[in-house]
């Protein structure tokens, strides 16, 4: 199921720092026209600034956004469509390890997600008058695994492969002519792996080293790799896909096992 990137219009959540950041930039060297970044950070302009210095003046544009919160989300995806009259590939990548505010870390891993999803399908879906296009939504390894030292951003990410297998389904992909696609990405050289110790579950003795301790022994990789991983991922991934991007190798497609039948009542 290729698609091509070539001429697209693009949205990135969390695209002005990190892996987001990388996505944004790998997506522009690959030919994408334009692209809008909805990020919290009140250094966003500046980030903007600094890419279309490099890929043009149009290149990308900045939207000040709260992905917590509904109605900015709403706001951020109008703005972008009203700017690029057309969306063809959204990046539902904004998310936090921080158990310590369980409510705030569901509330932008699962909640924002789900809504992205949504407002991608109402912008790119065909039958919504788009073009279709691509979803990819951000799991990690961890949603594919336990871990001791995080168990309710684990549950997130298993909450984003979930969702987005499901919306990856021929139902979906027919009536709207949008792929989804997960990316679960392995520990990277980002401030959420480097400063987890300190998010972790309060009253429990020593999680945050415990938690430390398990992501230091994963194999780690630069954002690169991950941004690169997702370029193929877009372009060649199957509907509903699941890819893993570890260690700095070369990206690959797990399976999630499906229970074949139900027990009776």
């Amino acid at each position: 199921m290729t698609f091509e990137i070539k001429g697209k219009y693009a949205l990135v959540t969390g695209g002005a720092s990190g892996i987001g950041l990388a996505y944004v930039k790998e997506l522009l060297k690959n030919g994408v026209k334009g692209i809008a970044i909805l990020d919290l950070r009140k250094d966003g302009s500046q980030v903007v600034e600094a890419i279309n210095q490099e890929y043009g003046a149009e290149a990308a544009i900045f939207i000040l956004t709260d992905v917590t919160k509904k109605q900015d989300l709403v706001d951020g995806f109008e703005k972008a469509f009203s700017k690029f009259n057309r969306l063809d590939i959204v990046i539902n990548n904004a998310g936090i390890m921080y158990d310590a505010d369980w409510e705030k870390e569901i509330a932008l891993n699962c909640n924002g997600v789900v809504e992205g999803s949504l407002l991608g399908l109402k912008y790119l879906g065909k039958n919504n008058g788009g073009n279709g296009g691509v979803i990819a939504n951000i799991a990690s390894i961890l949603g594919l695994q336990k871990l001791a030292g995080c168990p309710i951003y684990v549950g997130t990410k298993h909450f984003v492969v979930g969702l987005t297998t499901s919306f990856g389904t021929p139902y979906y992909y027919d009536l709207t002519g949008v792929k989804f696609v997960t990316m679960c990405p392995g520990v990277t050289d980002t401030p959420l792996i480097s400063e987890a110790g300190r998010f972790a579950l309060q009253g429990f003795p020593d999680l945050g080293k415990l938690l430390a301790g398990e992501l230091g022994s994963l194999p780690a990789q630069s954002v690169s790799n991950v941004a690169e991983g997702m370029i193929k991922i877009i372009s060649q991934g199957e509907n509903g896909s699941v890819w893993v991007s570890e260690g700095g190798q070369p990206i690959y497609e797990v399976a999630i096992p499906e229970r074949t039948t139900l027990r009776k009542k």
